[in-house]
């Protein structure tokens, strides 16, 4: 089990994560853009960190500032909710070599999942009902005979 989880992230999404992190007894970090001081996942955290005053790239999307601060709390484990880093396969790796559990899927899922042709390929695989669909189409040609099939 985790002691203290930082949010990624802002919100709705952040206050849900933090009131079951309070359920749970497990400690937690929100960070924050300048403008969301006074937000309800500001006031709610344990502890808040703000990120500072500046675009989205360098606030709720910068990796390297908040693995700093994820270290500065011996945070235990990254959530991201949703948007922002939550599919960032780069956030999720250097997440890993810091020894910081993300916690959403892995870097191979995220690879998997995002494109279409292998993910249904993994759900064949295992045995999942699928809807027919075209296999992989990679020319106009190919899209044609499949668009006149059906």
């Amino acid at each position: 089990m985790f002691n203290t989880v930082m949010i990624a992230n802002r919100g709705a999404i952040a206050t849900r994560i933090i009131r079951t992190l309070k359920k749970l007894g497990i400690q937690s970090v929100a960070v924050y853009h300048q403008a969301d001081k006074d937000s309800l996942h500001v006031q709610q955290a344990d502890i808040a960190v703000c990120l500072g005053d500046g675009p989205v790239t360098d606030t709720y999307l910068n990796i390297e500032a908040l693995l700093k601060i994820a270290k500065q709390h011996n945070v235990d484990a990254i959530h991201p909710g949703y948007g922002f880093l939550s599919e960032n396969t780069q956030f999720v790796s250097q997440c890993e070599a810091q020894g910081i559990a993300f916690i959403g899927p892995t870097t191979d899922q995220m690879e998997l999942f995002g494109l279409k042709h292998l993910a249904r390929d993994a759900a064949e695989q295992a045995g999942v009902p699928l809807v027919p669909g075209s296999p992989l189409l990679t020319s106009l040609s190919d899209a044609l005979v499949w668009a006149n099939k059906i």
